[in-house]
């Protein structure tokens, strides 16, 4: 008797069972006739198996034994193998999940009218379908109670990581409160890793309560129960490396802070909601309260993961990206059409648009975002959503800090003058963030002179320090000076509607302009009254740094070099330190911008600004690039 084994079989070690099964006098198997028979294994099967194992993908390996077991039986006379056909190409190798590899395999037992064994349903239809002999065996599985890696963990372990060479590491403690540590004595080795990822393999398609949620050369990603496990290896990662992490807290939205607000504001209608907090705060958890609450009170809910590792209950469906797109995802949930969808984790632009692509269709949004500040989760919409879009897209947003629920904010829109600003004709739309407990306003979001701007509302400030208003109004107000000013210029805010700006004498018609046509044109642009002086009209004179100079300026930063960055899009200049200090950037001492250090501690200008042109310019010939207060 000639059997044709496909992949399925040879991956899951049937074909060397049922020889052995058939071989062994004692057995009660039902025999097929296997032992004493042919063993033909196409090529293709070959082919496959070996670029699985090229890839790093465990199924490979295993098929590779599985030949070699069926290599022994033939040594001891219990069965002939013989290898015949053709190895796919390369083609046919990378369409095999569409049946071209089993094809090749249907035309070998056709052509020598073999039994085909496998143990894919499908397989099995085609080649009945097609006349040919089929012997279908159940997939190989065993009941998996837990896997080895399990060992590593107790109540208090939140994540393990196990890596080739290294001792085990895990985070334990509570939510807010996870330490990093070593919890084995010996360092690990490649044997060890391999059989945990066998383990966990096998565990993964055996069990129903586990399945392979992403496999990739160099990547496997498996969900078994609370367990999501990354298995990294080369040449993807420098060494095998096993990350498995479970959540240890599960909780209900009565466990939080403002529950009963936030219960009444989420059952009042369909909102868009930010959850944000920094990694480990326990902004997942927090999201699966909410979608267990919204669900047992009879809203339809879904979810957006990848991976996914929610741990929500049976009536509420975990989608992850369909075809590797969440935009697909989306389209299929609004054909579904959820009461709410929770999107974990908002990240990427393409999460940003999604997300709001679905909110404006009126699917209820709740979405999960790494912030280290409640107001930054929302600025992480603007340029990815129309600014006066983003109420509507989200109106609620919740900070986590340390498992617990922080600082609530709510959005909404209104048409007002922005806080500061004085002219009744600087109206606008304005996006107000209000403090949910309180009511009070924290921060307003508006168009200013072109520039989205965002400005905290009610901080107290130091002595001679500046407010939100002030800084930006004064960054605008040298922003447009300087668009007509070669040399150094200075601004000072005389009141929230006044200002005098000092220039070089050279620069004085220039800014004024013929008839004092341009500064008119800029004060009504900025809704700001600006006395244009020189410096030699200042009684101290230029009492901060000019075209050369190094002083402190006030700002506690001496004059420093500095070696920019050039990135694909933008030229930065490090200032780990002085985040919100203005500074003069300079070339060789020679005057070259202005620009406020960002809270990330950086200045960014973007390539093929007029501005970066200069700077890159600089930097080509070698001079030394300095920052100095300004």
């Amino acid at each position: 008797m000639e059997i044709v084994p496909d992949t399925s079989v040879v991956i899951d070690g049937r074909v060397s069972e049922q020889v052995e099964a058939d071989a062994d006098p004692a057995s009660e198997a039902v025999g097929e006739g296997f032992a004493g028979g042919t063993i033909v294994i196409p090529e293709a099967v070959v082919g496959e198996l070996e670029a699985q194992a090229n890839d790093g993908r465990q199924t490979g390996w295993e098929g590779l034994e599985e030949l070699q077991r069926l290599v022994a039986l033939e040594e001891d006379g219990v069965v002939d193998v013989e290898y015949v056909g053709r190895r796919p190409d390369a083609i046919e190798k990378r369409d095999a999940g569409e049946g071209e590899i089993d094809a090749l395999i249907r035309d070998i037992a056709a052509d020598r009218g073999a039994t085909l064994l496998t143990s894919d349903d499908v397989q099995a239809e085609v080649a009945r379908a097609k006349g040919i002999d089929v012997i279908e065996v159940e997939p190989r599985g065993r009941d998996v109670d837990h896997l080895a890696i399990e060992e590593f963990f107790d109540d208090e372990t939140m994540s393990v990581h196990l890596k080739t060479g290294v001792r085990p590491m895990a985070k334990r403690g509570s939510i807010g409160e996870m330490h990093y540590q070593t919890i084995g004595d010996a360092a690990l080795t490649e044997g060890e890793l391999r059989e945990y990822i066998a383990d966990i393999e096998e565990g993964a398609r055996a069990s129903p309560d586990g399945f392979v949620e992403l496999d990739e050369p160099g990547m496997t990603i498996v969900q078994f129960r609370t367990f999501r496990i990354a298995i990294a290896q080369p040449p993807f990662a420098d060494g095998l490396e096993i990350t498995a992490v479970r959540p240890i807290v599960k909780t209900e939205l009565d466990d939080y802070e403002h529950a009963d607000e936030l219960r009444d504001r989420l059952l009042e209608r369909q909102r868009g909601v930010l959850i944000s907090g920094s990694p480990g705060a326990g902004k997942s958890t927090f999201a699966q309260a909410v979608a267990e609450f919204l669900a047992d009170s009879d809203y339809a809910v879904k979810t957006m993961e990848k991976p996914r590792d929610l741990q929500v209950g049976p009536n509420i469906t975990q989608y992850t990206a369909l075809a590797g797109e969440m935009a697909k995802t989306a389209d299929s949930l609004l054909m579904v059409r959820p009461d709410y969808t929770i999107y974990d984790e908002v990240r990427k632009t393409d999460d940003f648009e999604v997300f709001a692509d679905m909110r404006l269709a009126g699917v209820g949004m709740v979405g999960v975002v790494h912030a280290t500040r409640g107001i930054d989760a929302l600025q992480r919409l603007i340029g990815r959503v129309e600014l006066g879009l983003i109420p509507q897209v989200v109106d609620t947003v919740v900070y986590i800090e340390d498992g617990m629920v922080d600082t609530v904010y709510d959005v909404h829109t209104e048409v007002k003058v922005p806080e500061g600003l004085m002219e009744e004709d600087l109206a606008r739309p304005v996006i107000m963030v209000t403090d949910f407990e309180t009511g009070q306003p924290a921060y307003e979001i508006y168009t200013f002179n072109r520039q989205v701007v965002t400005v905290p509302i009610g901080e107290e400030e130091g002595p001679g320090s500046e407010s939100g208003v002030d800084r930006i109004a004064k960054q605008e107000i040298e922003r447009e000076i300087r668009s007509v000013a070669q040399g150094h210029v200075e601004v000072e805010l005389r009141s929230p509607d006044t200002a005098v700006v000092w220039v070089e004498e050279r620069d004085i018609s220039g800014v004024i302009g013929k008839g004092g046509g341009r500064i008119s044109d800029i004060e009504n642009r900025l809704g700001i009254d600006i006395d244009v002086r020189t410096f030699a009209e200042r009684p101290e004179g230029k009492t901060q740094t000019g075209g050369g100079g190094g002083g402190s300026g006030g700002t506690g930063m001496q004059g420093k070099s500095v070696v920019p960055e050039i990135t694909s899009r933008h030229v930065i200049i490090p200032l780990e330190g002085h985040a919100g200090d203005t500074v003069e950037v300079q070339a060789d001492g020679d005057y070259l911008f202005t620009a406020t250090v960002s809270r990330g501690g950086e200045i960014q200008v973007s390539r093929g600004s007029a501005i970066a042109e200069e700077l890159e310019g600089a930097i080509d010939h070698g001079r030394t690039i300095t920052v100095v207060p300004s």
